[in-house]
């Protein structure tokens, strides 16, 4: 489908509901200043100032998908701890459902704590389980998914390999999805990276791609990034495959159409969570029948655009439809 303006497209997406299935975490920073070595050890002292926890990991995604307008409904489990009934309290405040949430005793709420001085990460602490899921657990979670699945207009996969997603609950999701006629976007990790057969979009990054198919893939070889993808498109039976390839942009084969869309050139502050973008628009895109080509171009402006902020941050949906229209993306 071909929309004649920002307006209009951010109208579609605004009528829509995510499921966003995946492993949820916490982001903590703290920052500060170094002025000085430690006299215990050679590592820099950082005299703490401000300090924030933000969504992360699969809340991420329901953050960027309510920052393009649409309802994100995330299905995931936290512990039952603090940082848990800080994440639920967090999604209370920002108006997002947690109906899809479930709280365990058996796993502690993943958290990533970043110590950084300025724009500089000095550290990372991570506090979290990869643990598979409980017998228990993994039941409630595919009830909750076959429940809210009906209300919903595309599923995003959000996959860290925390142990949230697994075989059977991708096998058991995608299928009831092809059933209803949704579509499954799928962010994936090593752990589960062939385990997606039948999703309608599924988006490694370049070291994913290289990593899941066991083969090198140039970036700057055209040839071998479209064999890869295509291997890859038919040993997951998928109908279309995006490579996100850092600074050489993104590929999107869409059955027998592939396309490149090169980066633009931005002051780069951090990487991190731009995926988290990348595949929020892609699944909106996909659920406003937006053409697959338009769909990768606005994913890549879009998480171009996020790695000029430090830390973790959705998509601002001014700036993204200025840059759409500023470049002619719908016209």
């Amino acid at each position: 489908m071909q929309y004649s303006s920002v307006t209009e497209l951010f109208e579609a997406f605004s009528k829509l509901k995510v499921l966003v299935i995946g492993d949820v975490m916490v982001d903590s920073y703290i920052w500060g200043s170094v002025t000085r070595i430690s006299p215990e050890a050679p590592v820099p002292v950082v005299l703490a100032g401000k300090k924030e926890k933000r969504l992360g990991g699969a809340a991420n995604v329901a953050l960027n998908v309510q920052a393009l307008g649409a309802i994100p409904i995330p299905c995931a489990i936290v512990g039952d701890d603090i940082d848990g009934e800080f994440f639920l309290n967090r999604l209370k405040e920002r108006g997002i459902p947690s109906k899809g949430v479930i709280t365990s005793r058996e796993r502690a709420t993943t958290v990533k704590e970043r110590i950084l001085s300025g724009s500089n990460q000095m550290l990372r602490i991570d506090t979290e389980t990869d643990k598979e899921l409980t017998a228990l657990e993994q039941k409630t979670m595919l009830q909750h998914i076959k429940n809210l699945l009906p209300e919903c207009d595309v599923v995003v996969f959000e996959d860290y390999d925390k142990g949230v997603i697994n075989k059977s609950i991708i096998a058991e999701t995608i299928g009831e999805a092809n059933r209803l006629g949704i579509p499954t976007v799928v962010d994936p990790k090593k752990r589960n990276f062939m385990d997606y057969k039948g999703a309608t979009l599924f988006k490694p990054n370049l070291k994913e791609l290289r990593e899941g198919l066991k083969v090198e893939v140039d970036p700057k070889d055209m040839d071998s990034i479209k064999a890869a993808s295509a291997a890859l498109q038919q040993a997951l039976e998928a109908k279309m495959v995006m490579v996100t390839l850092s600074e050489y942009g993104v590929f999107m084969k869409d059955n027998g159409d592939t396309h490149l869309i090169p980066a633009h050139v931005r002051q780069i502050s951090d990487v991190s969570g731009a995926g988290d973008t990348v595949i929020s628009v892609v699944a909106c895109g996909l659920a406003a029948k937006l053409m697959a080509k338009t769909t990768a171009a606005i994913a890549n402006l879009a998480g171009g655009l996020v790695c000029e902020h430090v830390g973790v941050v959705p998509i601002d949906k001014e700036a993204l439809g200025r840059e759409i229209e500023e470049i002619e993306l719908l016209s």
